[in-house]
């Protein structure tokens, strides 16, 4: 899985997956953005709950003809300092259906622990590289 993500001015940056489906980030107009498009910090919560809903909905895949609403409310608790990183992430889902409150509990816990990739990726070891000009650089 790659992604491109490439400046288009001021604080706004365009996403591309590898068939071309775009995602506009941009800072806040407090963070001197022009509110064009979704922070990085909001798409990693969208990314989340996108996740969990996929997850989720695959695991009731039994009850989708009985499934109205799953719809999720995702809160990012950020540290006061930088690196503002998510201290805690409480995510409220909303789930409506004639569906047994112990399979909706179990496709959730099954997406937490097991399936759901974000998730996991949030604690993923990070590395970077950087070309200059053309030339990769080493970190000095």
């Amino acid at each position: 899985m790659k992604t491109t993500t490439t400046w288009e001015g001021n604080k706004t940056f365009i996403m591309k997956n590898e068939i071309g489906k775009e995602l506009r980030m941009d800072a806040p107009t407090s963070k001197g953005g022009d509110g064009s498009g979704v922070s990085p910090m909001e798409s990693v919560l969208g990314g989340l709950a996108g996740c969990m809903g996929i997850d989720i909905n695959m695991v009731l895949r039994p009850y989708l003809d009985k499934l109205q609403k799953l719809e999720f409310e995702t809160v990012g608790l950020r540290n006061e300092e930088p690196p503002m990183y998510f201290k805690a992430i409480e995510t409220t889902i909303h789930v409506e259906g004639d569906i047994p409150a112990s399979r909706v509990w179990r496709a959730v816990s099954l997406s937490e622990e097991k399936y759901c990739s974000v998730a996991h990726s949030l604690n993923a070891d990070l590395t970077f590289k950087v070309i200059l000009n053309g030339e990769e650089v080493e970190k000095q």
